[in-house]
């Protein structure tokens, strides 16, 4: 079995369990060495998936209950489609999250069978798109970023401003907006309490925040001691 057929099986196989399973079981049940099966796992976490393990009796390796999707077909024509606007997406730098679009394009075009990848290039030879590429941002950057928007975690930046002073804030997405030579972040400043804009290009750094702790209560007024009011 070959090694893209056998990470597909594993997660089919993973996914129809109740339970855990070691890496043991699952090599002896794959037909490979414990070493191999430990780069397998490695390479199916790599890939995004919910993978988690836990010790103890029913315990081992498991995929997130919540992680299914339908099995889906496509043809030599829709997987040529998909592909070559997702390169260009990715070639123009239209959308930030680049590491997924790229991981369910590789998914995608690793599905299809040997004749429809032949199928698929010479399709994809005649198509053409022109442009200008969006301004570049730091790899790390567009990873935060990422994880920050699909798990709403707030983000820790460093941004250059257009004075050139570089600033730290504390922010959480709200929108993202691509332009056809810059990305425009929304977001709500969390130190200041308003609503901010940012360019990813301009952002020098970037970290997801786990938890933002609360901000300080807003101080009570004082109210001045009045004199005792006199009765009439």
């Amino acid at each position: 079995m070959r090694r893209q057929a056998r990470l597909f099986a594993i997660v089919e196989y993973l996914r129809g369990r109740r339970t855990g399973v070691t890496a043991g079981a699952l090599a002896e049940r794959f037909g490979v060495t414990l070493r191999t099966m430990y780069r397998d796992l490695d390479a199916l976490r790599d890939a995004s998936l919910p993978l988690g393990a836990d010790r103890g009796r029913g315990g081992g390796y498991a995929l997130d209950r919540n992680y299914s999707l339908p099995p889906v077909s496509f043809s030599a024509r829709e997987a040529a489609l998909l592909l070559t606007v997702g390169r260009w997406a990715t070639e123009m730098r239209l959308l930030p999250f680049v590491k997924t679009l790229e991981g369910g394009l590789d998914k995608v075009r690793g599905a299809l069978s040997t004749s429809a990848q032949r199928e698929l290039l010479a399709l994809m030879e005649g198509l053409r798109f022109v442009g200008v590429p969006a301004l570049t941002a730091d790899p790390k950057v567009r990873d935060a970023l990422e994880r920050a928007w699909f798990e709403g975690a707030a983000l820790d930046i460093e941004y250059l401003g257009q004075n050139h002073a570089i600033t730290r804030r504390r922010v959480r997405l709200v929108t993202v907006v691509m332009e056809r030579s810059e990305t425009l972040l929304n977001c709500d400043d969390l130190d200041k309490g308003e609503r901010r804009q940012f360019r990813l290009d301009r952002i020098l750094r970037a970290e997801v925040v786990e938890t933002v702790p609360d901000a300080p209560p807003a101080a009570t007024p004082k109210i001045p001691n009045l004199p005792p009011r006199r009765r009439s």
